[in-house]
């Protein structure tokens, strides 16, 4: 038998994972679509929730049987030692980075916290792995919020950062850490642009809109009010961003990539496709109140994903269309 066909064979078989941050939607179809490659695979989840049964029944939802190859922990990952210990016992092949706030909102209320936490968690992962020499694929989650009020039509992986928030710095320290490691080892970023699923939280403009028109049709809601109907994001689908994840670990190359459609569609757009779904007249229950805007927030974002694309043959399955009827369908079933 072919010696290399068994050592990769071995690696597939010996797959041990890290996902911090792992119940979140990132987490959960990134567990989903590596079990999907390779069901042999154990998963060892770090999450600040006790109770995981929630995100487990959320995996079955989406075709994923094999949850007991998952285990999860609750594991203080601003605690430099508890981190190592934590490696220590695991001793993953993979590490994918989601840990840490994500909400820029957030980050504007408690500036210093977001921005330590984000960083510290970061840090703590990388010097553990080093401290241990244990060098392996490491996979950090970086943010189109790091390009700010960049005013560049579409966004490259060459376009300027001018991060707005503490949540944006934070990503774009960890993002030029991860560059300047990519050099000599196998340390890769991926710059996530909007995403989402039927398990965004409610406080995102996604879940925020689907949610209002669900109330609205059964009455139990007059008016949804939102920033701006003319502001324009690059949407896609959180499992096929969660594909790109994995495309990008397993591949042999250096560079970095910006995740996302390529194509932008306006607030207005979305608001009038999600209350199609409801047989709703939009006009007549949305209300703009630009206070609701956040400091920076640009009016445009729309990624240019051809490296991506070309380098790695990713491209997202969902169109933004696809993903609204699947969010707004869920909605309506639950």
């Amino acid at each position: 038998m072919d010696l290399l066909f068994v050592f990769n064979l071995l690696l597939v078989w010996m797959e041990k994972v890290l996902i911090t941050g792992i119940t979140g939607q990132d987490g959960l179809f990134l567990s989903k679509n590596i079990l999907k490659k390779n069901p042999d695979a154990k998963i060892y989840g770090v999450s600040r929730k006790t109770d995981n049964q929630e995100f487990k029944r959320n995996l079955r939802k989406v075709g994923t049987k094999n949850t007991d190859n998952i285990k999860i922990y609750n594991i203080n990952l601003l605690n430099k030692m508890h981190v190592r210990k934590f490696i220590q016992s695991v001793q993953p092949t993979i590490i994918y980075n989601l840990s840490g706030p994500s909400s820029v909102g957030e980050s504007l209320i408690y500036p210093q916290k977001t921005f330590d936490e984000i960083t510290m968690i970061f840090e703590n992962l990388i010097s553990a792995l080093f401290d241990e020499k244990i060098f392996i694929p490491f996979f950090q989650a970086s943010s189109s919020e790091m390009f700010g009020t960049n005013n560049e039509k579409i966004l490259t992986e060459d376009s300027e950062f001018n991060p707005q928030s503490p949540y944006a710095k934070a990503k774009l320290k960890n993002h030029k850490k991860v560059i300047e490691l990519s050099k000599e080892f196998n340390i890769k970023s991926g710059i996530m642009f909007n995403h989402e699923s039927e398990f965004r939280k409610s406080n995102y403009l996604f879940k925020k809109v689907i949610n209002g028109a669900k109330n609205i049709s059964e009455k139990k809601l007059n008016t949804l009010k939102v920033g701006s109907l003319t502001y324009e994001r690059d949407w896609t689908f959180a499992g096929d961003i969660s594909k790109a994840m994995i495309e990008i670990i397993n591949s042999g190359s250096k560079n970095s990539y910006v995740i996302g459609s390529g194509k932008s569609h306006s607030i207005q757009y979305f608001i009038s496709l999600v209350f199609d779904h409801f047989n709703l007249n939009w006009e007549k229950y949305v209300q703009v109140e630009p206070s609701l805007l956040r400091v920076g927030d640009p009016e445009k974002i729309t990624c240019d994903p051809t490296r991506l694309i070309n380098e790695l043959n990713w491209k997202p399955e969902y169109t933004f269309e696809n993903l609204v009827e699947r969010c707004v369908s869920n909605s309506m079933n639950s």
